[in-house]
């Protein structure tokens, strides 16, 4: 039998016999922690019980990594749609989207589950956990594939097969429960004892730990703001009939998708227009809309597009750059590097601020710095600034929900928005499609557009985005007037066109090789929707560029 060459990152090399499964190896050698999540096999994220069929290079995914965190969540979704069917047969389950630390869930087209159910779902997965059964991951000939997803009523899961063109579809199976394979689960269901499933509006949520909280799960934080926005486009997506990956590739197939780029459009459209109402009937009292939202989550545009509904409405909208204040390289604080933190608030000229927005509300004229990235220092001259009788002040900077960004503004003269792309489309029933991996994907896009960029870049740097949007952002979410989702659900399908050779181009060698290997399979599940079919005005021409607004 052919011998293949193992080589492991605590500097063991082996030699073992073709088709040997990794789980099988490491038990044998006892090299790794006991509780691996999944492994690398020549910088591809793998379950345990693939096997091996080339020389490779073997390093731990460990539970807690952040790598490891996103495995033990799937795999705890697994673990709860396989209860699902083994004490709710009849009911479907949908995954919704997340809530901090938290998933929500509901059955299909049916009440509120009791508080009953939920227990006993709960019950059934402590079971499982408990059982302590394997999580196989295999593949299936397409035909059987396809037939076992419809005669088990997943026809969302079906719908999305259609995409695919694989001979052979890779599945994850515990014992008679087989799922379409996503991403890797862990070994086994033993390893799955942290969750806690509580009750919760129409529906249930499924709460696990955070990234380094060593299996403690913390006290529910509700964002019923969040919330009200996620429901609202759920409900929406339902209507139109899009609510899954599969019924949207069917509109590209259909040759219907530009009709359902315009309704995606105008139903965006309309949302801004409602805020901007909402924002002119406080027009006596407010005097400055603040804008904040992660990365790529599309500020810079909607504050462009909220100036003109504001403008329709009567209302003279004067734009304001944070990025003006800053104080300077020399007077920025110094991260745990050592090197200047300039998304910290302090690296903002806060009083300056502050003393500019209490004179222009008084009607007094003031001179605005500048600030010159390049020298990293205010340059002599700014430019004059004076409200009219009609003037709003728009404001866009992560740090805009934050009260002591502006301490000494009356709350009732601020009006806060939450942007954010909050995707509401899933794979399929059992699963979601994270927003951060939208952001991610709009993020890499833009940087290789506007910046020259690759895509290793992007996703080296993600990390310490996320880092700092959970410092500085998400935090002050829920304190926000109105939320804005400005996600549209055929995006992905529209940035496949351009991620796609980006991510072609990160190599097994480079350290981002297994993100890129996860995202471009990600992608695959999505029919290409031509860039040209994309509105000049749309949000999504910030990312991949040609927009009617100037930047």
């Amino acid at each position: 039998m052919k011998e293949i060459q193992v080589r492991f990152n605590t500097g063991m090399n082996v030699s073992c016999p073709l088709g040997t499964s990794i789980d099988e190896l490491v038990g044998k050698l006892e090299i790794f922690p006991p509780h691996l999540a999944a492994v690398k096999i020549n910088n591809k994220i793998m379950p345990l019980s693939t096997r091996l069929d080339i020389n490779a290079e073997i390093e731990p995914v460990l539970l807690d990594v952040p790598e490891g965190v996103m495995i033990y969540r799937r795999s705890l979704a697994f673990l709860l749609a396989k209860a699902a069917r083994r004490i709710f047969p009849d009911r479907g389950l949908s995954v919704g989207h997340s809530l901090g630390n938290t998933y929500y869930y509901t059955f299909n087209q049916e009440k509120k589950p009791t508080e009953e159910d939920v227990a006993a779902l709960e019950a059934e997965m402590e079971k499982l956990s408990r059982e302590d059964l394997p999580i196989e991951f295999f593949y299936m000939a397409y035909s059987e594939a396809l037939e076992l997803f419809r005669s088990r009523h997943q026809t969302d899961t079906a719908l999305l097969l259609d995409q695919r063109s694989e001979s052979k579809i890779p599945v994850n199976l515990c014992g008679d429960f087989a799922d379409l394979y996503i991403e890797p689960l862990v070994p086994r269901t033993g390893l799955l004892t942290a969750f806690h499933l509580m009750s919760y509006r129409d529906g249930f949520l499924l709460r696990f730990p955070g990234v380094g909280q060593d299996g403690v799960i913390e006290p529910f934080e509700d964002s019923p703001g969040i919330f009200s926005v996620y429901h609202e486009y759920k409900k929406w997506g339902r209507i139109i009939g899009v609510h899954a990956v599969g019924q949207l590739n069917s509109l590209v197939s259909d040759r219907t998708i530009r009709d359902y780029i315009r309704i995606a459009e105008a139903f965006q459209a309309k949302k801004m227009a409602e805020i901007a109402g909402r924002i002119y009937e406080r027009k006596d009292e407010v005097k400055v809309v603040l804008i904040a939202g992660p990365s790529s989550s599309g500020k810079t545009t909607s504050a462009k597009r909220l100036s003109i509904e504001l403008k329709v409405m009567g209302m003279e909208p004067v734009a304001i750059s944070l990025d003006d204040y800053y104080r300077g390289t020399e007077q920025t604080p110094k991260d745990e590097n050592g090197q200047p933190d300039f998304e910290c608030l302090e690296a903002l000229d806060v009083p300056c601020l502050n003393e500019q927005l209490l004179a222009l509300f008084k009607g007094e004229e003031v001179e605005i710095p500048s600030f010159d990235f390049k020298a990293g220092r205010r340059r002599a001259e700014g430019k004059s600034l004076r409200l009219g009788r009609r003037s709003i002040l728009i404001i866009e900077g992560i740090h805009g929900l934050n009260d002591a960004l502006t301490p000494a503004i009356e709350r009732s003269k601020k009006f806060k928005l939450y942007v954010s792309a909050l995707t509401q489309l899933n794979l399929d029933d059992h699963n979601r499609i994270p927003t951060s991996d939208n952001r991610l994907l709009r993020r890499m896009v833009r940087d290789n557009q506007f910046r020259g960029a690759g895509a290793e870049r992007t996703i080296r740097m993600w990390p310490n985005v996320q880092k700092g949007e959970r410092k500085h952002i998400f935090p002050f979410q829920d304190s926000a007037d109105a939320a804005f989702n400005s996600a549209l659900d055929y995006e992905l399908a529209v940035l496949k066109f351009y991620a796609d050779p980006l991510l072609r181009s990160v190599k097994p060698t480079m350290a981002e090789y297994a993100e890129a290997v996860r995202l471009l399979s990600f992608l695959e599940n999505f029919a290409p929707i031509p860039p040209q079919y994309v509105p000049g005005t749309s949000i999504l021409r910030e990312f991949i560029g040609e927009s009617e607004f100037k930047y």
